[in-house]
């Protein structure tokens, strides 16, 4: 390895958050709140921290989803398990502790909370994922697992690879679309999420008490985390390497 800041290889472009092994194991620990797994380029930052500046109505929405989780109720028992394992593997989230969101895209398809929109040739987004569960058990079983719970680590994400890719075939539901409707639920629930919020720096509800802009000379004057030598954010445009 090169001077301090002059390796790129924690970049997951570049390798360096393979999702089998979750976060990239470069990044610190999470010394304040709570981040996904507790890694994250924020150690010391807790959203959470500023629920005195947020409305009340604000305030109570947000700190429900941490400590109001809620029950599987629209998925069956085996759906569940198919689908709790690709989140994990679509959100590399591979050990505890876990933003919940498949209880949180459940309760978005049990209390028919849809977009108001879907694709012509895919059927509502319910019946999609419920669809998505199904073929992904399937093909795991084609593979010679028991099926995409039992699957190994290897096994999963091969499968969510040709997914994501359209390098299924899968009857009766178009493979691309399908993936744009869960991913759409998967990412919206994650990062609506405090616990995202810290794992990437957001500062949270703007209102009543707004954010401020930096100018350069301020902006300058950060300091870089003590116990982590390459800063992911500032030193990628520096080093040529954003977007490979």
């Amino acid at each position: 390895m090169g001077a301090p800041g002059s390796d790129p290889s924690h970049l997951p472009n570049l390798g360096g958050a393979r999702a089998i092994g979750g976060p990239p194991v470069r990044l610190p620990r999470q010394r304040r709140g709570i981040a996904p797994q507790m890694r994250g380029r924020y150690p010391d930052y807790d959203v959470l921290a500023e629920a005195g500046h947020w409305d009340a109505l604000t305030r109570g929405v947000v700190l429900g989803r941490v400590a109001n989780v809620p029950p599987i109720r629209f998925f069956d028992e085996r759906e569940e398990r198919v689908l709790r394992a690709f989140c994990d593997v679509v959100i590399a989230q591979d050990r505890d502790p876990r933003i919940p969101v498949l209880e949180m895209v459940d309760a978005k398809l049990y209390g028919d909370e849809l977009d108001g929109y879907r694709y012509e040739d895919l059927p509502s987004d319910p019946q999609t994922w419920r669809l998505v569960a199904a073929h992904l058990d399937a093909t795991a079983r084609e593979r010679g697992a028991a099926g995409f719970p039992e699957a190994s680590g290897d096994e999963q994400h091969e499968i969510v690879r040709a997914f994501a890719e359209g390098q299924l075939r899968w009857e009766g539901i178009p493979v691309a679309r399908a993936w744009g409707v869960v991913m759409r639920g998967v990412l919206s629930a994650f990062y609506s999420h405090p616990w995202a919020w810290n794992e990437i720096g957001f500062g949270g509800p703007a209102y009543p008490r707004g954010f401020a802009r930096l100018d350069a000379g301020e902006r300058e004057s950060w300091e870089r985390p003590p116990s982590f030598d390459v800063d992911p954010v500032r030193d990628v445009p520096a080093r040529r390497v954003e977007g490979r």
